[in-house]
């Protein structure tokens, strides 16, 4: 089922999301859910929390044919090196890309929905997609690592493209 992506500067963005402590059915529909919704906003990352869904669950798949979907729940980096400036978007953030220094190689642990522990070394845009994924489920977005000024460039435009949005109607 699709769900509705939040869009900034919804307060709910900020929202720091919950440890998942029940390995059950709705958690893997939430999953298919969020990876559909993913799939469909031709997006290669979405957390929990962008569908008001407060909870340390995360979907990535960083394949350009959609064959390595990989699911974290309650994903924690153990260990960051590198920098490297990625060039990032977000589906809560439409239209909007903009430079960010990441980790260039992270080290996390995470569980399955089956609740088994995972741990994995990587590096390069999957990396890069994880930590941007994370920051959401601790209320940051992308743009918080932006300057002041492309801040408020950013809420003006949004706000002239909810303006116009909501006249239409």
């Amino acid at each position: 089922m699709l769900r509705k992506i939040l869009n900034y500067p919804d307060p709910r963005l900020r929202k720091v999301a919950e440890t998942v402590t029940e390995f059950d059915e709705p958690l893997k529909t939430l999953t298919r859910d969020m990876f559909e919704t993913m799939y469909h906003s031709s997006g290669i990352g979405l957390a929990a929390t962008q569908i008001d869904i407060h909870l340390r669950v995360v979907v990535v798949d960083v394949s350009r044919d959609r064959t390595c979907p990989l699911c974290l729940v309650n994903p924690v980096i153990e260990k960051k090196s590198g920098t490297v400036a990625s060039k990032e978007g977000c589906l809560s953030v439409p239209e909007t890309v903009e430079y960010v220094n990441r980790a260039e190689h992270i080290t996390l642990r995470a569980q399955n929905v089956n609740g088994e522990n995972i741990s994995m070394d990587t590096e390069g845009l999957l990396a890069i997609c994880i930590q941007h994924e994370i920051d959401h489920l601790d209320g940051k977005l992308f743009v918080d690592y932006l300057s002041n000024l492309k801040q408020n460039r950013l809420k003006k435009r949004i706000s002239k493209i909810e303006l116009k949005e909501s006249t239409a109607n």
